[in-house]
């Protein structure tokens, strides 16, 4: 009969030492909960360099003499690329200082060519 307060008071002190070992995990969870995945930090990197196209090709549309039916923006990090034609040499020159003017942009990759009159 003495056997069975022991095993008691032993299946007790398990019990507490799981409890234990699994609040201590507990307590790593919200300093790695804090911590930004890495997925989570490429959809936020491709939301941003999403939103800087935009707002490239909005400041091209405002662009003076610059026609952007056939120019693409993509950005990357900061990092703009202009590609596509226009019809004249004057509009590559605007359209690369009007994406240099916009804010978040770090360099401009300009990879546009001048396209034959009458030509798509």
């Amino acid at each position: 009969m003495k056997a069975f307060p022991a095993i008691k008071m032993i299946g007790g002190a398990l019990i507490v030492l799981a409890s234990i070992n699994a609040y201590a995990q507990d307590a790593a969870s919200p300093a790695e909960a804090m911590a930004p995945s890495a997925k989570q930090v490429t959809k936020e990197a491709h939301a941003a360099d999403r939103a800087l196209s935009k707002k490239v090709r909005s400041a091209l549309a405002k662009t003076k003499g610059v026609s952007v039916a056939h120019i693409t923006v993509r950005a990357h990090s900061g990092d703009v690329t202009l590609a596509g034609s226009v019809p004249e040499q004057s509009q590559i020159d605007a359209a690369t200082q009007a994406a240099q003017g916009v804010a978040g942009v770090k360099s401009v990759k300009n990879a546009l060519t001048i396209r034959a009159e009458g030509g798509q």
